[in-house]
């Protein structure tokens, strides 16, 4: 999977959980863009695990802040 296709899987996965999100900029932080709180968040992170079946640790959310930093990890992730 390319990093296009996983774009538009977190893209997607984050419509589900924030249906009123339309514009998504990329390198700014998610959770300012759209009101995410924890359980939200975390919900969207194991979806992404599911859908895509890459591993997220715990150890490694704070590394996902932004649309281009989750679709990086995953995309090294994928590799």
């Amino acid at each position: 999977m390319n990093a296009e296709e996983i774009r538009k899987v977190v893209l997607a996965e984050l419509k589900r959980i924030a249906p009123e999100l339309e514009d998504v900029q990329p390198a700014k932080p998610l959770r300012d863009q759209v009101d995410l709180d924890s359980m939200d968040w975390l919900n969207f992170l194991v979806a992404l695990n599911e859908r895509l079946k890459i591993e997220i640790p715990e150890a490694d959310y704070r590394k996902l802040g932004t649309l281009d930093q989750i679709v990086d990890y995953l995309s090294a992730k994928a590799g």
